[in-house]
């Protein structure tokens, strides 16, 4: 199998994240996750006799410089929360947009249903910039 891989792979000139319709220009990472409840299923003896799936679910993280989370936590209190956390999960969506090369097409990382699960902020001595990492749990996340 050959495998290649280049700078192209993630080139972040090329990606767009956006949350409650504002481009998040203060990006430093991101996640999404699906992930689906499998486990081995036991019968008579010591040894699997299948694989069950349970359910499915969503989650991931966003790690983005700290005018970004004070942002996305001032429009929660202009419509009325108290920060991001508060916000019903039906009204955050967040959309990943990127190309790998200049011409290729666009694919599109979809998290719907978005509750943020912690607000906060660390801070360390002689730290040039605040990151903040948001990690959140979706309904629904469509992977390119």
């Amino acid at each position: 199998m050959n495998v290649n891989i280049t700078s192209d792979e993630c080139a972040w000139s090329r990606f767009e994240i956006k949350i409650l319709g504002r481009t998040i220009k203060g990006l430093r990472g991101f996640g999404f996750k699906k992930e689906r409840e499998t486990e081995h299923l036991f019968g008579a003896g010591d040894e699997a006799i299948d694989i069950v799936r349970g359910n499915k679910k969503g989650s991931g993280t966003i790690k983005v410089l700290g005018f970004e989370s004070d942002a996305m936590n001032k429009a929660a209190r202009d419509a009325g929360f108290e920060d991001i956390t508060d916000v019903p999960h039906e009204a955050i969506v967040i959309t990943c947009a990127y190309k790998k090369r200049l011409i290729d097409s666009i694919k599109t990382y979809i998290a719907s249903g978005v509750a943020f699960s912690e607000s906060g902020v660390d801070l360390e001595q002689n730290a040039k910039f605040r990151e903040i990492t948001l990690p959140y749990i979706a309904m629904n996340v469509q992977l390119p």
